[in-house]
């Protein structure tokens, strides 16, 4: 057994074997290249004519679905002895083969390496959340997702933050800070609520002054918190300063309680407190930089208003244990000729969970965890098929597989309901996806959260029309069916179901073979559910999203239209018979 270089002792060696293994797993993916012939160990070729050579590298596991694992990559023509393939010379090689536009990636993989290396060290060295954070399972498991999306090429980047920053705002450091407050004149203020307690509708601005007890704002505004980064950066924008010189934006300061960054490190949560904030934040995340855009705002109301005209109560007859983590309210600001100022906004979410409530980011659940107190590099989810096994005195393959049938029971044909009924995709990627578990460990419910990810199908649009007038219109949410389409079979079914049933086979906790038979009879039995089903089943060939060719192709995946936002690429459907 080749050994996995996750677990080194050094960090640094640690964080540059994940970063390589990304950027091979996305090229073999993106660049459809093949399983070489033999057992695990047998050295996999890929071409780089650009650079007039090829890398080797061992293979530790190959996967139908695209979750390989690899060992350190080497230049075929280089001297014996020499060193691997670093993850930044790795980056620059590959960008020459799309064309050497590659400085950008270079920088943010180095970047991402260095973040990550911090991040193993941390927890090597304190792998106890603090206080409040312990026993409080949701950001526990929200703030344990040390290496990130395992297809993308620099998860953890976190550019334009300083090494304060990285330290006080990143959840893989166990962060927290203070919000930056700011008054808002009512004349320039924009805000909507759906928000209501026991049938009382309550104003997004009244939720905020509860969450900053004893704030004091000047006489005719309203509060408005943002990210301490953002707060630094925005005061100095041009569009800004006029606010603050015409006494329509009130600098307050850093006030109250600490909040906790969540896994996407925008959205706080504050244990105790009935709302987690989505914040806008400019530093570039994976592939955007994280501002909420007025439409995603819109949007979140929207899907809340529209599930209480008595559509979440049809869709939750027959999947009581699946919901939508709600977005109900926001505030932001408007200029005084009224177009909005972007960065300078808040968006309010249901916090729907209690201290005890074990909801697992499905992402922080497989990805693997190099910090001490587990032999080798192990997810969470595999140390629960192995306690489960352990527990039920059955093999940890069929545990795995029982595993997987009840998730797919509970979490994702809920979503595939949702779309029958009401005519709306969900972008269920691992990321957005909570399951919910027992303590056992079992699946037995799921939430979907991201007020940006909906995808109204225009084919429905007279059907939500009826159910609620203007929908679509604020929040630009109507997709074609031909978009939409593609856009659910990478989300929910490349990224979240082979994703999970990669994570089964690269951690050795099940035959992959054996989960996508199951996968296929599931989607058999689900047909009746719109169309995704049967595009999986049936299809020899799925669009899947390219994160490294949109790396190199400088997209930003919140900017522009829908299907233009992202690179996709054709892969082959290991579904397909």
């Amino acid at each position: 057994m080749l050994p996995d270089l996750l677990d080194h002792p050094d960090p640094g060696i640690a964080a540059e074997a994940a970063a390589v293994e990304n950027l091979l797993r996305c090229w073999v993916r993106e660049r459809a290249i093949g399983r070489p012939d033999g057992p695990p160990g047998t050295l996999l070729r890929i071409p780089l004519p650009a650079s007039g050579t090829a890398l080797l590298v061992a293979v530790r596991h190959w996967s139908a679905v695209g979750w390989h694992r690899f060992a350190p990559a080497r230049l075929a023509d280089a001297p014996a002895g020499a060193p691997a393939v670093d993850a930044v010379t790795l980056a620059g090689l590959l960008a020459r083969e799309n064309g050497g536009r590659g400085t950008d990636l270079v920088a943010r993989v180095a970047d991402s390496v260095q973040r990550t290396a911090e991040f193993i060290a941390d927890r090597r060295e304190c792998p106890e959340p603090p206080e409040p954070v312990r026993g409080d399972l949701f950001l526990t498991a929200e703030q344990s997702l040390l290496l990130g999306h395992p297809l993308h090429p620099d998860p953890k980047s976190r550019q334009g933050f300083s090494e304060a920053d990285v330290r006080r705002c990143s959840p893989e450091l166990h962060g927290s800070f203070p919000l930056h407050w700011t008054a808002v004149d009512r004349s320039v203020l924009a805000t909507d609520s759906a928000w209501t307690e026991r049938g009382r509708p309550v104003r997004a601005d009244e939720l905020l002054t509860r969450l900053a007890p004893g704030l004091r704002l000047p006489d005719g505004t309203a509060p408005l918190p943002l990210h301490p980064w953002q707060a630094r950066d925005l005061l100095q924008r041009p569009a800004v300063a006029p606010l603050l010189q015409a006494g329509l934006l009130h600098d307050l300061g850093p006030y109250g309680e600490p909040w906790y960054p969540t896994s996407s490190v925008r959205t706080v949560h504050r244990p105790g407190s009935p709302a987690m904030l989505k914040l806008s934040l400019g530093v570039r995340i994976t592939n955007s930089r994280r501002q909420n855009l007025r439409k995603e705002l819109h949007r979140g109301v929207e899907v809340h208003r529209l599930l209480r005209t008595g559509l979440a109560d049809q869709w939750q007859a027959t999947h009581p244990g699946f919901d939508i983590v709600r977005d109900p309210a926001w505030v932001a600001v408007d200029s005084p000729d009224g177009v909005p100022v972007p960065g300078l906004d808040a968006l309010l979410r249901h916090q729907p969970f209690s201290r005890g409530d074990d909801a697992v980011c499905v992402a922080g659940l497989t990805s693997l965890r190099p910090w001490p107190g587990r032999p080798g590099v192990r997810s969470r989810l595999g140390e629960t098929v192995r306690r489960l096994a352990a527990r039920t005195g059955r093999p940890a393959s069929a545990v795995a597989a029982e595993w997987f049938l009840r998730y797919l029971d509970h979490v994702v044909l809920p979503v595939l309901a949702f779309d029958a009924l009401a005519g709306i995709a969900l972008e269920a990627h691992q990321q957005n996806t909570l399951v919910l578990l027992d303590r056992a460990g079992w699946p037995v419910g799921g939430r979907y959260r991201d007020n940006q990810g909906y995808y109204f199908r225009e084919s429905r649009r007279a059907e939500l029309e009826q159910r609620l007038p203007g929908i679509g219109g604020a929040s630009d949410t109507f997709v074609s069916d031909a978009v939409t389409d593609e856009r659910f079979a990478y989300y929910l079914g490349i990224n979240n179901v082979l994703g999970l049933i990669g994570a089964f086979g690269s951690q050795q906790l099940a035959d992959e073979r054996v989960l996508l038979a199951a996968f296929r009879r599931f989607l058999g039995k689900a047909c009746a559910l719109g169309p995704l089903p049967a595009k999986l089943l049936d299809s020899p060939t799925l669009r899947c999203k390219a994160n490294l060719l949109t790396r190199l192709g400088g997209l930003d995946e919140l900017v522009g239209p829908v299907d233009t936002q992202s690179v996709y690429v054709t892969i082959a459907n290991p579904l397909h018979d």
